[in-house]
């Protein structure tokens, strides 16, 4: 782990962890597993269905993302999809891919181990349009996004996970763009106990999924947990080692007062060739080859908060969350290889404060206000070297089979910092109608100190250039407003509209660290540009309906999503140099529906099912005028449908059905080189009690064996695919004591 909190961190652990008298035997919950207030009048109560009706995926009544307080989806105006502890424990993901498509237009694919890109009212991308929370915390910060940063969490032994889609800035600031997704940690039990999953399966997978319960003592109540996982990876050169860790203590400091503490850590180590794309002919005929074997990434996350609820007379909550955070990460990037190969050294360290009063008044109009501020500073570090690989064969085929290392060309210290006040209201001016509003103002930026003092840096091997970008600091600051309001048309049904503004700032990499040149002149002129950039935004309008009726749930949700000063690459007219612009203008625009049905007893059916457009408004580059032209990567379908059967207490079978539609390989929608023609994959799922304490359990991926792409693209002038995983086994033991 890198430096800085290694000391630190143990004094803090052990403060926080120190007895603390409890006035109460019973521990109030914290916010993110607290149960809502009851509804106005007029609006559908929450609560779940008893027995099977109860939900398994998107579809649950209560949410904690969309506001940062426990409220009813019914009274929410946005689309969240929530997916319970039950069911992950169920799905037992191996990687996000196989858990988050559950929410209606919602897809994560696999890169490499538990790397991805994600599609949430946009294309797969690796851009930073999302944001990753652990307990409605940032698991990064801002200026140094990772499009992988599920993988710095414990997802399979999570409480739940959050998906709010589309723009959320005016509650969580810069990236929340195409959608946030909270991971939510598991609260401690009651009673005391022990669980412990261990689990084989093809390709030299294992994984131990262990944890307990202390039970409620006089000092509170912890859940700790403990996952270790190995595989040897399907295609040659990739595989992984994860270990990762949650401890959460929970406590009552008086009657009026409770602290949630949480310290989660990871550490994956993996080599990255795992969505090394192939050629047709090596996709259909030798899908485990891997022409990047030397690729890897070394991933090391830690993160503390305590979170502290205080009530306040009548109806007010003041909540604290002070939090650390440490992150370090060592990539030879197997994207990079053929174009700008470098051994990367990042990492960052945080320290920050949520801080919101919320406020519900009874009476007329039953009015709510929520205040906050989010305030952090993040120091980080930059080094990059040059590698200089061996390479044989030739354009998409090549093989990169050994690395020396280069001359170092980025040397760097970067401080993000942010103070962000939001605010946040409600108000039923009849039964039926609940309005909304919010308003944040982020300001954000960065102060660089760079060490290496040339213009621009030459690696004679290569004869690459690197541009330099001087000391400088440099600044945003951005308005986010939302309007929203719910309608409560029986106490079964309800329906909303909503607008939403969100933004994302430029990230460290983006702004200091320019493209790789062939002189030192453009070097010189790219560092120059790169730190212009600004922040990109978007405008999202959105309608919905949702229901319950007895074992019966859905959505339906219709939205059009704008996209502005999007980056664009394109020739400078004065210095003849290409360089990233904002200049892109996207569309995205399309429906979402979720259902969960527990048809007869013991069977239940849930579905996701959503249809998209994703297109080019105004995006003219150095090259080509792609304006109106579909974007690549971005699939028009995306399907989940899972058939459940429960016979018996801890027994369950589950047949799913995932789909992801055709997309096109390129921005030019050629023929030439056509589009990827989408895929559909049947996966099975069971368990079995063999005692009270101890049951099996079983899942077969990919059940057709069928040959699909996690992703595709053209890769010099050629269509190249990432081949998906073959049919697959993973079979185990559950015990409880």
């Amino acid at each position: 782990m890198s430096g800085l909190f290694r000391q630190p961190l143990a004094v803090a652990i052990a403060l926080l962890c120190s007895s603390v008298p409890v006035a109460r035997a019973q521990l109030a919950p914290a916010v993110t597993t607290a149960v809502p207030e009851a509804p106005a009048a007029g609006t559908p109560a929450a609560g779940t269905p008893s027995g099977s009706a109860s939900p398994a995926g998107g579809l649950a009544d209560v949410t904690v993302t969309g506001t940062r307080e426990a409220a009813s989806l019914s009274r929410t105006p946005a689309a969240v999809g929530v997916i319970q502890g039950e069911s992950i424990r169920r799905t037992a993901p191996a990687h996000p891919s196989q858990l988050l498509g559950q929410v209606p237009g919602v897809a994560v694919a696999v890169t490499n181990g538990e790397g991805h890109t994600t599609a949430i009212r946009q294309p797969f991308t690796t851009a930073p349009v999302y944001l990753y929370l652990e307990d409605g915390i940032p698991i990064r910060p801002t200026g140094f996004f990772n499009h992988n940063a599920l993988y710095e969490t414990n997802l399979p032994q999570a409480g739940g996970v959050e998906v709010v889609r589309g723009p959320g800035s005016a509650l969580y600031g810069s990236d929340a763009i195409g959608g946030i997704v909270n991971v939510l940690t598991r609260a401690p039990a009651s009673r005391a106990g022990a669980d412990a999953r261990t689990e084989l399966g093809s390709d030299g997978w294992f994984r131990l999924l262990a944890g307990g319960d202390s039970g409620s003592r006089a000092w509170g109540a912890l859940r700790g947990d403990l996952n270790i996982t190995h595989a040897d990876g399907w295609r040659d050169a990739t595989g992984y080692d994860r270990r990762s860790g949650t401890l959460r203590w929970d406590a009552g400091l008086g009657d009026s007062t409770v602290a949630k503490t949480v310290f989660a850590f990871s550490r994956v180590d993996q080599q990255t060739g795992a969505n090394s794309p192939l050629p047709l002919a090596d996709y259909r005929n030798r899908p485990t080859t891997n022409y990047r074997p030397i690729a890897f990434r070394a991933v090391e996350a830690l993160r503390l908060s305590t979170s502290i609820d205080h009530e306040i007379g009548s109806g007010g909550l003041l909540t604290v969350t002070p939090y650390l955070r440490d992150n370090a990460m060592d990539l030879l990037a197997s994207f990079n290889l053929p174009s700008d190969p470098t051994l990367a050294r990042t990492s960052s360290r945080s320290i920050g404060v949520a801080a919101k009063w919320r406020q519900d008044w009874t009476g007329p109009w039953a009015p709510r206000l929520i205040v906050g501020v989010d305030l952090e500073a993040s120091p980080g570090e930059r080094r990059e070297d040059r590698v200089l690989p061996t390479v044989s064969g030739s354009g998409a085929s090549r093989l990169y089979s050994a690395y020396t290392l280069g001359s170092r060309v980025y040397d760097y210290g970067v401080t993000f910092s942010q103070v962000s006040p939001y605010l946040h209201g409600e108000v039923s001016p009849i039964d039926r109608l609940r309005l909304s509003a919010g308003l944040r103002w982020d300001r954000l930026g960065y102060r660089l100190d760079n060490r290496i003092e040339q213009a621009a840096v030459r690696d004679a091997a290569s004869g690459a250039w690197y541009g330099q970008v001087a000391d400088t600091s440099v600044s945003y600051s951005h308005l986010s407003p939302k309007l929203g309001a719910t309608w409560a048309f029986d106490a079964r049904t309800s329906g909303w509209i909503g607008y939403s503004n969100g933004f994302r700032a430029p990230s460290e990499s983006q702004l200091f660290r320019p493209a790789v040149a062939t002189s030192a002149a453009t070097a010189t002129q790219l560092a120059a540009l790169s730190s212009r950039l600004r922040p990109i935004e978007a405008d999202q309008l959105e309608i919905g309906l949702r229901g319950r009726d007895g074992p019966l749930a859905w959505e339906l949700v219709g939205y059009r999503l704008d996209k502005r000063d999007d980056l664009v690459s394109q020739r400078d007219l004065v210095t003849n140099v290409t360089t990233t612009v904002n200049a892109g203008r996207t569309r995205h625009q399309g429906v979402e529906a979720g259902l969960g049905w527990a048809f007869v007893p013991g069977w239940r059916i849930d579905g996701a099912l959503s249809y998209a457009v994703h297109r080019y408004v105004d995006w003219v580059t150095a090259t080509a005028d792609f304006s109106g032209k579909e974007m690549e990567s971005a699939p028009r379908v995306l399907g989940n449908l899972r058939l459940g059967w429960q016979p018996v207490e801890r027994g369950f079978v589950e047949l799913e059905w995932t789909k992801v539609g055709a997309y096109w390989l390129e921005a030019g929608n050629s023929a030439a080189f056509g589009r990827y023609d989408g895929h559909s994959l049947w996966n099975l799922r069971a368990e079995w009690p063999l005692t009270r304490r101890i049951s099996v359990y079983g899942r077969a991926l990919n059940l057709a064996d069928s040959r699909w792409a996690d992703s595709a693209s053209v890769s010099s002038s050629t269509a190249v695919y990432s081949p998906g995983l073959p049919r697959s086994f993973y079979a185990g033991i559950d015990i409880r004591w």
